[in-house]
């Protein structure tokens, strides 16, 4: 099937599949924290810009919170039809991790996301604000058990083997295995990351569309300083966990650098650009500044780490795809970090809001948290390489006895599905997104009938743009029905 295997096929479905899942509970675990801080905002002040903006980006979290629903349960039975083996030999230990998920988090979301989404008018606002905190939490739980289980895969321990399985031996050791901590902060730092860019980036979006009103303000405002504030600490994260994956998984940390082989007494440099090859087994077009390398990745002038030749080639990953998504993810955090840096220093000048070339540079800047989880994910998955459980498991004897032909027709029924249901999903998103936050009306009476307040508030019923997304040009914000507080001023945003 066009030169591949079945097992090169179960994988890309698999990279497929769970690329396309990742993005939304990425989006949701910080949307739903985001939400949690705008209702506590609104309680604390009686603000109005709060409330517009906790009903605007509510209606975004429901659909993005379904989406990442419904690509989850399809990734589930991927894993299952075409993994079983690793089902078979690991399935002790991933299927009570997983199932956890479901018992805490999920029973906690599907308890609470109800209230949040319906209740506004229909319970009191310290048990409104309860449900989006619970619904939030239920995130960062789900997050936590998720990020156990493929720690587990990169890290394994507290497991022995029985009868040719994987049991369970110590489960505090299984949970909180070597490099969980690590990658639990990194990906839910990133999620925040993410959901700040996106929130910036439609913010940007309304003031070039010279859609100038408190609620649009506020968002830039918030969303940059989540920038400024955690971009910086991501990077200290990132470090922490290099330095756990270079004692714990240090091929994978050779093939991000493109480093083949130390020479003795002298440091390791790092490499900005090259081209890895590994049948040559050499780094082309290597550019590298010296003694950079034993610095990062070791804390030490003189340091060095093993190189990918130190390791048989059959257990190497693919450096050339590791080295580039690497730097790909860590190019987009430093361009974080400087457009953090770079709206603290508009906010000195009172030009945050209206500079227009920072406006664009966010705008632009909305999809790169989208992208860095993404070149993240190829790191870690296509670095563990060829291992599904490391150092136990080999991918080649996890994947089920499928034929290429029978992978090759469901993957593109995926693709095919895909691109029409979460492609529909998508742009119905970037319509509400494009249409901007309105005014909330708090004292609505909760009447009968289509539309009024004991009618269920449908995520969907949202998506009536009609032409705003065009614009009215008059700057004011009333072309989106917005009526701006007059207590929440513009130079106070």
């Amino acid at each position: 099937m066009f030169g591949f295997s079945a097992l090169d096929l179960a994988r890309i479905q698999f990279a497929f599949t769970m690329s396309f899942h990742i993005l939304f509970p990425a989006v949701t675990i910080g949307l739903a924290s985001y939400l949690a801080v705008l209702e506590l905002s609104w309680l604390r002040t009686k603000r109005q810009v709060y409330v517009d903006l906790y009903h605007f980006w509510l209606k975004i979290f429901a659909v993005m919170f379904g989406m990442g629903v419904v690509s989850g349960i399809v990734m589930a039975y991927q894993i299952g039809t075409n993994w079983s083996y690793m089902s078979e030999f690991a399935g002790s230990i991933m299927g009570p991790v997983l199932a956890y998920e479901v018992l805490t988090a999920f029973f906690l979301e599907a308890g609470f996301l109800g209230v949040m989404l319906f209740g506004w008018n229909r319970v009191g606002p310290q048990l409104h604000f309860v449900a989006t905190a619970m619904v939030a939490v239920g995130t960062l739980i789900s997050a936590t058990w998720i990020l156990a289980a493929n720690s587990w895969m990169q890290t394994p321990q507290g497991y022995a083997i029985e009868g040719g399985r994987m049991v369970p031996a110590d489960w505090l050791a299984i949970i909180f295995n070597p490099s969980f901590p690590f990658r639990l902060m990194h990906m839910v730092v990133a999620a925040y990351l993410t959901t700040a860019l996106i929130v910036g980036a439609v913010g940007a979006w309304q003031l070039l569309r010279r859609r100038d009103n408190p609620a649009v303000r506020k968002m830039l405002s918030m969303a940059m300083w989540m920038l400024l504030i955690v971009a910086p600490i991501q990077a200290v994260i990132g470090d922490f966990h290099g330095l756990n994956t270079a004692e714990h998984q240090p091929a994978k940390l050779a093939a991000m650098e493109g480093h083949w082989q130390n020479t003795p007494g002298e440091a390791v440099g790092l490499k900005l650009f090259g081209i890895p090859d590994m049948e040559a087994e050499t780094t082309r077009y290597a550019v590298e500044v010296p003694h950079l390398g034993s610095l990062i990745l070791t804390h030490s002038w003189e340091g060095q780490f093993p190189g990918l030749k130190e390791f048989p080639k059959d257990e190497r990953p693919n450096s050339l795809i590791v080295f580039w998504s690497f730097r790909l993810m860590v190019g987009l955090g430093l361009l974080m970090i400087a457009l953090g840096a770079w709206s603290l220093w508009l906010r000195r000048g009172e030009q945050l809001f209206t500079k227009r070339l920072f406006l664009r540079a966010a705008l632009c800047m909305g999809p790169a948290g989208l992208v860095a989880i993404l070149a993240g994910w190829v790191t870690t998955e296509v670095g563990r390489q060829p291992w599904v459980v490391y150092g136990v498991l080999r991918t080649a004897d996890a994947v089920s006895p499928h034929g290429a032909p029978a992978l090759a027709l469901t993957l593109g029924i995926f693709v095919v599905a895909y691109f029409f249901v979460f492609g529909a999903g998508t742009g119905y998103v970037l319509r509400m997104m494009r249409k901007g936050p309105q005014h909330f009306e708090l004292n609505r009476s909760p009447e009968g009938g289509p539309g009024e307040g004991r009618t269920p508030a449908r995520p969907l019923s949202a998506a009536d743009v009609g032409n705003d997304d065009e614009g009215t040009g008059d700057g004011d914000g009333t072309g989106l029905g917005i009526n701006p507080n007059p207590d929440s001023g513009k130079k106070g945003s």
